[in-house]
């Protein structure tokens, strides 16, 4: 019996347009992990949403065709049903979180399967363990990472023999990517059935038993994962010149960070220069947003300061007011939070330096046939672009990017790493990024700092990304 089967699938959703899925046709089997990818947008989150039941239960449509799911059609079943059989991690891991502890957020879903209060606190001990947590700590304060980790271990916990996982790795390190598909892999071998969409094909292929592409609403299988690998998984050269600017524009002076009696950051000694693009380096929970965020007058420091050379009249405070954030543009680890405006085309113009910037920026960033669109209707991938598009259209002089490409596929990426050091030629803007991609840290770097444990490690240039990504990863052996 297979685990999960679609069968001659078509689906539109119900605002009309056209079909996103047509005649669709997927298997995955108990004892395999299974890989779904395609371009940002082509269907990949509708399809584990026909499969967890949020179609037609939340999100309504026409579907055509059947979903079997443990050898049982869904249509009947409430979604109830269904997810006693499936466990979902969304691709937006922070929308899952209710509890502020992370042991209540992984009881929660025990509880609901009314497992007993000795099961509940061993299954939290073990996912825990799994996925590098700590029961104790508290949900809000975890990174991108730590939060992706956890809604994972919550759903181990539950203990459904069918997993489905959208975009797990986007803000996992390289470590904790291993370690993740490491455990879905042994998972697999023990005869669960999970189904992976992702787009770090570099860190998921060796894992993966099975792969499935979507492209055009038809899903096809790619019968050599490797040739696919090499296509979509190359490394994106650098095409923009170091700049070699000594002129400081940001100078952290002994600074630290803490939150009650946890210090996050100590004794940060770094100056960032006009004109050069910073790429911050460390694993999941070191402090690497932290330090963007107070570089953006987002966060004060509590020990410390940090001196800006942007423009005099902007003046030192610790926080950023209507003319700091005109010059200085933040692009968010989570697209949901900057993206306000009705439409796609509105959200890029609302801040845009001129009409015509907000013009290029969407011609740019090929959303111009998603002008109309809802920005929360759209992918994580294209809520991502949007985001970075409406940023960049207000012209700042200080860019900070917190993970900018989740979400992308391969030609996606290669195009907007492209946008960005095109416009960082032609503006001489200041680029500060974090990424965990390693096909494209290079391509956005002149000086790097590696963060470990809330301190500046090291710093260098492209050497220390290129030995941070390829010489100082894991060796992992994915189980056969």
């Amino acid at each position: 019996m297979s685990a999960i089967v679609l069968k001659d699938v078509s689906f539109s959703y119900e605002e009309g347009g056209s079909q996103v899925l047509s005649h669709g046709e997927l298997t995955v089997e108990y004892g395999e992990v299974a890989l779904l990818c395609g371009l940002s947008g082509e269907g990949k989150s509708t399809v584990l949403s026909l499969i967890a039941g949020i179609i037609p239960h939340v999100t309504p449509g026409q579907i055509q065709g059947e979903v079997y799911i443990d050898g049982e059609s869904t249509a009947g079943q409430s979604m109830g049903q269904i997810c006693r059989k499936v466990g979902v991690v969304l691709q937006n891991a922070e929308s899952q979180i209710i509890q502020q502890l992370v042991e209540d957020e992984i009881a929660f879903g025990c509880e609901n399967f009314a497992l007993s209060p000795q099961e509940i606190a061993q299954r939290i001990q073990e996912s825990c363990q799994v996925m590098k947590l700590s029961p104790q700590w508290r949900t809000r304060t975890l990174s991108g990472g730590q939060k992706q980790r956890l809604m994972t271990a919550a759903t181990l916990a539950t203990g459904q023999r069918i997993l489905v996982l959208d975009e797990p790795l986007a803000n996992l390190d390289r470590a904790g990517a291993h370690l993740l598909m490491g455990a879905l892999r042994r998972l697999a071998s023990s005869g669960y059935a999970v189904l992976v969409v992702e787009h770090r094909l570099d860190m998921v292929l060796p894992y993966v038993d099975r792969v499935w592409n979507i492209r055009q609403g038809q899903i096809t299988r790619v019968e050599n994962k490797e040739a696919y690998l090499t296509a979509q998984a190359r490394y994106i050269a650098d095409t923009c010149p170091a700049s070699q600017s000594r002129e400081p524009l940001l100078e952290l002076q002994q600074m630290g960070f803490a939150v009650k009696d946890r210090e996050i950051l100590r004794e940060i000694d770094l100056t960032l220069y006009r004109g050069e693009r910073l790429l911050l380096l460390g694993e999941n929970g070191c402090g690497k947003t932290t330090l963007l965020r107070l570089m953006a007058r987002l966060y004060r420091p509590t020990r410390g300061r940090i001196l800006q050379r942007i423009d005099p009249a902007l003046g030192q405070g610790p926080k950023g007011d209507r003319n700091w954030f005109q010059r200085v543009g933040v692009v968010y680890q989570n697209p949901n939070y900057q993206l306000f405006m009705p439409t796609v085309e509105q959200e890029i113009a609302f801040g845009a330096a001129r009409p015509e910037d907000a013009r290029e920026m969407m011609a740019r960033f090929g959303l111009e046939h998603l002008a109309q669109r809802h920005p929360h209707s759209l992918s994580e991938g294209q809520k991502r672009r949007v985001s970075i598009a409406a940023v960049v259209a207000s012209r700042p002089d200080l860019l900070l990017l917190d993970e900018p490409t989740v979400g992308q596929d391969y030609q996606g990426l290669k195009e907007m790493v492209e946008i960005l050091n095109d416009l960082h030629r032609q503006t001489g803007n200041t680029v500060v990024t974090i990424t965990h991609d390693m096909r494209c840290a290079e391509a956005l770097c002149d000086h790097a700092a590696l963060v470990e444990q809330g301190v500046i490690a090291q710093e260098g240039g492209k050497e220390l990304a290129h030995r941070y990504f390829y010489q100082q990863g894991p060796v992992v052996t994915p189980a056969p």
